[in-house]
């Protein structure tokens, strides 16, 4: 059985997508880029509009470790997942998951899945507390009211 080659392309985000038609990708991943880009509204619908689906992966600055590193040290914090410090960086926005999926219902951007992990395993109970990243599956929907 012959497959179809795969296609992976690398563009600077930041600039938008422009070169590629409406829906030319199954996939778009955002896997540790969405903290990082100037403008993510504008990346996540130049994501959306050219991929089917979108796949965007963050860190959690939320984490529990992350919020006793900060209120018991008095420092930003350094996790496994936010190993910078706080100089040399290259994060633009601290997000959680919980902001995550607020902003997801504000612009009427469907979660299809979603997935937390933490300490090399898969968080369910409080993934906004216990979870160092966070996961998801993106899609639009169909409507012609978004706000994206």
């Amino acid at each position: 059985m012959k497959q179809s080659p795969s296609r992976i392309d690398q563009e600077d985000i930041d600039s938008g997508l422009a070169a590629y038609a409406d829906n030319s990708f199954d996939y778009v991943i955002l896997n540790q880029t969405f903290q990082q880009v100037k403008k993510p509204d504008f990346v996540l619908k130049e994501a959306l509009r050219v991929g089917k689906k979108v796949i965007v992966g963050f860190p959690n600055f939320v984490y529990y470790k992350a919020r006793f590193q900060l209120f018991f040290g008095g420092k930003v914090p350094v996790t496994p997942s936010l190993p910078y410090e706080w100089y040399d960086t290259p994060n633009l926005h601290f997000l959680s998951i919980e902001d995550f999926q607020e902003y997801c219902r504000k612009r009427d951007i469907r979660i299809e899945r979603s997935f937390f992990i933490g300490k090399n395993k898969r968080v369910k109970l409080f993934p906004n507390l216990f979870a160092e990243m966070g996961l998801f599956l993106l899609s639009k929907f169909k409507n012609t009211h978004s706000k994206l």
